[in-house]
């Protein structure tokens, strides 16, 4: 359910980011409390999604520019199939940023109604920011700043 919705498509949860632990495609377990203290990028995405593969440019391009060096950039894929379906599926699109084995609850606990939907979560570990449908990159760094600029 989106909560104080303040322009269409993003909503402003300012609640706790649910905690996750999840394996990576090289097997490595990831957590949420690895990134303590930093701005972390969530994007919940699936393989079947068609505007997923739109939102991948945008992310690679992000993670590789100077707004994204010091923020946590993650794509959970919700795939049930998960690393079977998703690791070609990150290889063919040549997703440069870490990939983890989510599910559909872990995107629903963050608020997203459906795919794709990107979370930015602030320094303090609170959801300051959820984006629904494909994010342009001046839409994602302001949404960045804004998340690292709210104040304790």
């Amino acid at each position: 359910m989106l909560l104080g919705c303040g322009e269409a498509g993003v909503a402003r949860p300012a609640r706790p980011a649910p905690a996750f632990a999840l394996t990576d495609l090289q097997g490595k377990t990831v957590s949420l409390a690895d990134f303590a203290g930093r701005t972390v990028v969530i994007d919940f995405w699936a393989t079947w999604c068609t505007p997923c593969k739109k939102q991948i440019p945008v992310l690679n391009a992000f993670h590789e520019s100077p707004a994204g060096r010091d923020v946590a950039l993650l794509g959970i894929a919700v795939d049930a199939d998960g690393s079977e379906v998703v690791a070609p599926f990150a290889a063919e699109h040549r997703i440069q940023y870490p990939v983890l084995l989510g599910d559909e609850a872990l995107a629903f606990d963050y608020g997203a109604p459906g795919f794709p939907a990107l979370a930015v979560v602030d320094p303090q570990g609170r959801i300051d920011s959820l984006h629904l449908g494909v994010i342009g990159r001046s839409a994602l760094e302001a949404a960045v700043d804004d998340a690292r600029g709210r104040p304790p």
